[in-house]
C-alpha cells in the first residue's frame, strides 16, 4: 500500500492505494467517491506539475495513470453538463467494483437541472489578498509571513515543513550545519568564531542571509532561489557539497530587509494545505523556467508597489540603545561593536 494525497473541494485527504495490477482506475474512483462524495462520473482529477489532466479509463490498471508513492491528485468536480456519459455495464460487476450506495442514486436521479458553466477567458482582477501570477493554469502566490526578525526561518520554514510555528527549527538546522562543517564554515566565512555565531543564530532576535539559505539548501537538498524585488535579480543557494541534490527548488521573495515565501495554488484564493512549495527544476535562465519567470512577474508587481527597501541608503534606529544608523553595512558595524541586533527602520 502506497499513500496518495487527494485535494478537494471539501479539503485534504490522504489514501492507500496497492499499485498492483488487480487494481483499476475504477476502483482509485471509488476510493476518491468515499472520500469526497463526488461521483467518479464527475470527477476532474489532475496530476502532476504542472497539473495534469489525467485520462480516465476506468477498466484499466492504476498503473496507467502514471501515478508514484506519495504523489498528489487534485480533484474537482465537472458540471452536470460536463459529467462522463454513462458507459455500457458488463454482463457481470468487476469483482472490485462496489455499487454506489441508494442514497447517491437518489441524489444522481434528482440532480439539478444542468447550467451552464461559466466562461473565463483571463482570470479575475485582483482587489484583495496577496499578490499572484498565474502560471500554467495555477497561481504564484506571494505568501507574506511576520516581519519579527525572523522572517528568512520562517519563509524556508513554509516552504519546507509547511508552517512557519517551525521557524526555531530552521535555526536550530543551521547552528548544527556550522558545528558539522567547520572547514567551510570558519571565523573568516562567518566573520566571528563559530560558537559565537551559533549563540547569536539560535536567538530568535537574529536576523538571517546567505549563510543561512546555503546551510538550509544543504539540510534539504533542494536549490533556494531568492529573487531581489528591487532589481528583479534572482540568487541561486544550491544544495552544494554538504547535500545531494533532489533537482527540486524553493522560492523566496527578498525585499530587501525581508524575506517572504511563493508558492503554487490551483487557485488564488486556494486554502494553505492546496499550496506546492517545491518545484522541479527545469533551468536556471529566468527565461525558460516556468516558475522563475513568474516569480520575476511577481516581483515586477510588488515593485510596481514600492515594496522594497534599498539596504545601501535607508535609515535605521537601534531598538536597544537607540542610535541611529544608515544602510545595512551601518547596522552590521553596529552589531559587531555592540552586540545589538534588534534593529528598526525610521
Amino acid at each position: 500500500m502506497a499513500p496518495v494525497r487527494l485535494r478537494h473541494p471539501k479539503g485534504v485527504s490522504t489514501i492507500e492505494l496497492p499499485f498492483d495490477a488487480d487494481f483499476t482506475v475504477q476502483d482509485l474512483q471509488q476510493e476518491i467517491y468515499a472520500a469526497t462524495d463526488i461521483l467518479p462520473s464527475r470527477q476532474i482529477l489532475k496530476s502532476g506539475y504542472p497539473p495534469r489532466a489525467l485520462t480516465i479509463v476506468p477498466e484499466l490498471p492504476l498503473q496507467s495513470l502514471g501515478l508514484q508513492r506519495g504523489d498528489q491528485i487534485i480533484v474537482s468536480e465537472a458540471p452536470v453538463e460536463q459529467a462522463a456519459p454513462a458507459r455500457p455495464q458488463p454482463s457481470s460487476p468487476p469483482a472490485r467494483a462496489p455499487l454506489a450506495p441508494a442514497s447517491t442514486q437518489a441524489r444522481a436521479a434528482a440532480a439539478p437541472t444542468p447550467r451552464s458553466a461559466p466562461v473565463q477567458t483571463s482570470p479575475p482582477v485582483q482587489t484583495t489578498g496577496p499578490d499572484s501570477v498565474e502560471v500554467d493554469g495555477s497561481f504564484l502566490i506571494h505568501r507574506v509571513v511576520p516581519d519579527d526578525n525572523s522572517c528568512l526561518f520562517s519563509s524556508v520554514a513554509l516552504v519546507f515543513e509547511q508552517s512557519i510555528t517551525n521557524a526555531p527549527q530552521m535555526r536550530k538546522i543551521v547552528a548544527d550545519g556550522i558545528r558539522n562543517n567547520p572547514e567551510t564554515y570558519n571565523e573568516a566565512i562567518l566573520g566571528m568564531p563559530p560558537s559565537q555565531y551559533i549563540t547569536t543564530i539560535t536567538k530568535p532576535s537574529s536576523w538571517g542571509g546567505a549563510i543561512e539559505l546555503s546551510i538550509i539548501a544543504a539540510h534539504y537538498s533542494a536549490e533556494i532561489a531568492s529573487i531581489d524585488v528591487e532589481t528583479g535579480r534572482i540568487d541561486h543557494f544550491s544544495p552544494g557539497e554538504h547535500g545531494a541534490a533532489s533537482g527540486m527548488r524553493a522560492i523566496l521573495v527578498y525585499s530587501g530587509i525581508h524575506y517572504d515565501a511563493a508558492s503554487l495554488a490551483p487557485m488564488a484564493d486556494a486554502p494553505d494545505e492546496w499550496h506546492q512549495t517545491l518545484f522541479p527544476i527545469r533551468s536556471t535562465d529566468v527565461n525558460s523556467d516556468p516558475i522563475l519567470v513568474a516569480a520575476k512577474k511577481l516581483a515586477d508587481i510588488l515593485r510596481s508597489k514600492k515594496a522594497f527597501t534599498n539596504t545601501a541608503t535607508f535609515d535605521l534606529k537601534c531598538e536597544q540603545c537607540g542610535q541611529g544608523l544608515k544602510g545595512e553595512k551601518g547596522a552590521r558595524a553596529h552589531a559587531e561593536q555592540t552586540g545589538h541586533v534588534r534593529f528598526g527602520e525610521y
